[in-house]
């Protein structure tokens, strides 16, 4: 099967494929707070690690609604965004396979006033660098500062994502996940993002010699 992107439908796919094709993502829980003190809690299926020296991330926020919803631009961009930009901090939690249920209901639209920690049924633990609650029970968490926000182009219809970089200051791990030196994975079974409403969760490794590229 061939066809161009954003024609799926006229090639008899009911959905995009695209989701399913890039997978599994792993999934990035991002945590921040505004300056007036309000969390904000939201995963997001669209991160992963950008570079290992310095150790940065990146998550990609998407416009709330489309231009012909009425709004004005500065109201089409999510609360994590927001908060984001303005105080230049967030964290990213780690979620295993334990927590996919709260992980899920934490992705629920809220007002920016209301705290997704708790309409989750989760806890927070403080941050040792930024000002930013991580969640209770979580793996593992990256502390991290705004390297840069950088805005994807859109469509016609559509303001682009905005593709948010971070640099990770700090990472607390769980050590009942540290077995000999390094991170158990499949202890903790992190979960990743198919295409549609498919999850996976990582419980099988294999260790295989070799590079993905050359050097």
């Amino acid at each position: 099967m061939y066809f161009k992107a954003g024609t799926h439908k006229e090639n008899g796919l009911r959905y995009s494929p695209f989701k399913a094709l890039i997978a599994p993502r792993p999934i990035g829980w991002i945590s921040t707070k505004d300056k007036q003190g309000n969390a904000n809690l939201a995963p997001y299926s669209f991160f992963n690690a950008v570079s290992e020296l310095p150790p940065m991330v990146m998550f990609s926020s998407a416009p709330k609604m489309s231009k012909t919803e009425g709004l004005g631009a500065a109201d089409y961009h999510k609360d994590s965004l927001a908060n984001i930009q303005e105080t230049g901090e967030f964290a990213v939690n780690i979620s295993g396979l334990s927590q996919i249920d709260a992980m899920i209901a934490s992705g629920v639209g809220h007002p920016a006033d209301i705290d997704e920690f708790e309409t989750a049924g989760l806890g927070k633990i403080a941050a040792k660098d930024i000002n930013v609650p991580l969640v209770e029970g979580a793996p593992a968490h990256l502390e991290c500062k705004l390297h840069d926000c950088i805005t994807l182009p859109g469509t016609e219809d559509r303001d682009g994502c905005v593709m948010v970089i971070g640099h990770v200051v700090s990472i607390h791990i769980d050590e009942a996940y540290i077995s000999d030196g390094k991170v158990d994975t499949a202890a903790f079974a992190p979960l990743g993002r198919l295409g549609y409403k498919d999850y996976c969760a990582v419980e099988t490794l294999f260790e295989k010699e070799g590079v993905l590229a050359p050097r």
